[in-house]
């Protein structure tokens, strides 16, 4: 049988293939293609990052913004924002409501005192007079204490119960304390009325912080809570005083309260209780350069200035801080090498003259003309500062220049004049010996809550 081999057709698109070259198969892409490709790439590229800086510009500057918001509501504290509560007694209030007179202004400050009984006109140069409701549910227990100590430390409950609004911080002190309301304002800005703060600071005396706590803000000398920690406190007060029958003072407990709350207090040296008995003279010249907050127990030292009494000597520290809250007591040292003088400068207080120079650490060293808080022979000089020595001999003490006046120097500054308290005939350099008064010339200190720097001073001789 014969076979027939058949032959293959061939494919007529192969055939085209095997026909065609290398560089027809695959050709090579010319350079405007690449280029316009490299474009489109590229525009694309920046256009995604473009979107990506906007975007995240967007964001930054929405929490930014945020951040602003948050912080404006804290650190626009103003004075109204405060409300103050006094403690006080029928008996107290007759004595000492002129030292609140000086602090309180009617159409800036709220205030209201708490008394244990009425009788009292109104006057509108002082706080409203409010009675304190009944206490006698309360027990007491320590010996020989005085069972107003619960009525003033629920002050703090009948304060916030009151529903005053916009109030970021209330501030509790007696009615011997003198408060410099800008420079608390000052302060309190710090930090944010929403979270919980107790800010206060403890005694000058260390026996009486360990009789009591390092941790207690001391009442007298002032605290300030929070109105967000103000109004969780008062809704457990009451349940809260009946476990602390025991202690002595209504600060206790206060802060025995709110350590049960988990809170600790906030150091701020600028409030004073004033542990100390007698001249003040070594204590306010070494004041902290922090701004001064509040000075209490005036009844137990002596006036601040000579020939004046104690209500006159406050109002007119209180009158050099109506012109500049900040700097008042504020501490500069001056060294003269031409006249080898050292000037020490307590704004609106005093200034100090020493003959030769005086090394810095011992100017900031308080020089102790007070005495102790607690009196007996047994009673030891222990203090939460480092002291000096006073000079037992007038003349080996520096020359002493008091504040006679201030008033404003332009618009942002002041002057002072120091006078020359004389101690008697005393040998005296010739450098300092004809120095009669000394004039202060400042700009205004214009206090940063972030920041706390060295006052600046021009000192004149004369």
């Amino acid at each position: 049988m014969n076979q027939t081999r058949r032959k293959r057709r061939t494919d007529p698109s192969l055939s085209r293939l095997e026909s065609l070259s290398p560089e027809m198969l695959f050709p090579t892409k010319s350079p405007a293609l690449i280029s316009a490709r490299v474009r489109n790439i590229f525009l694309l590229l920046t256009i995604c990052v473009i979107v990506c800086i906007l975007f995240s510009y967007g964001t930054f500057r929405r929490e930014k913004i945020s951040s602003i918001a948050r912080s404006l509501s804290v650190f626009s504290t103003r004075r109204r924002h405060l409300l103050f509560s006094i403690a006080a007694s029928h008996d107290s209030w007759l004595r000492r409501s002129s030292y609140v007179r000086l602090w309180y202004t009617p159409e800036s400050t709220r205030a209201v005192v708490f008394l244990d009984r009425g009788g009292f006109d109104p006057d509108l140069s002082l706080p409203q007079v409010i009675v304190s409701k009944d206490v006698s549910r309360f027990p007491y227990n320590f010996p020989g204490g005085l069972r107003s100590a619960i009525r003033v430390a629920r002050v703090v409950k009948e304060t916030v119960d009151r529903g005053d609004k916009d109030v970021r911080w209330f501030v509790f002190g007696d009615d011997d304390t003198v408060f410099f309301v800008d420079n608390l304002v000052t302060v309190l800005s710090k930090y944010d009325h929403r979270k919980w703060y107790y800010v206060g600071s403890n005694s000058e005396f260390y026996d009486q912080n360990v009789r009591y706590s390092f941790d207690m803000a001391f009442g007298g000398g002032g605290f300030a809570i929070s109105a967000s920690l103000g109004k969780v406190l008062a809704k457990v007060l009451d349940s809260c005083l009946m476990r602390y029958s025991h202690m002595y003072g209504s600060d206790s407990r206060i802060f025995s309260c709110l350590a049960e709350l988990g809170v600790t207090l906030t150091h701020e040296p600028g409030f004073h209780q004033i542990d100390v008995r007698g001249n003040l003279f070594g204590l306010l010249c070494a004041h902290p350069l922090s701004p001064l907050v509040s000075l209490h127990h005036l009844d137990a030292v002596d006036p601040f200035f000579p020939k004046m009494n104690r209500t006159e000597s406050v109002a007119r520290l209180i009158g050099a801080a109506s012109l500049d809250s900040a700097r008042i007591l504020q501490q500069s040292v001056c060294y003269d090498s031409s006249n080898t003088v050292t000037v020490s400068v307590v704004w609106g207080y005093a200034v100090q003259v020493y003959e030769g120079n005086k090394l810095l650490p011992d100017l900031l060293t308080l020089q102790k003309t007070f005495s102790t808080w607690r009196r007996g022979s047994g009673v030891q000089s222990n203090y939460m500062f480092s002291t000096r020595e006073y000079p037992r001999d007038p003349c080996g003490r520096p020359l002493v220049f008091f504040l006679d006046s201030v008033g404003p120097d332009g618009a942002e500054g002041t002057w002072s004049s120091y006078n020359l308290h004389s101690v008697g005939n005393c040998h005296r350099a010739e450098a300092v010996k004809r120095l009669q008064y000394i004039r202060v010339l400042s700009r205004k200190l214009e206090r940063n809550v972030e920041q706390v720097y060295t006052p600046c001073f021009s000192v004149y001789y004369i």
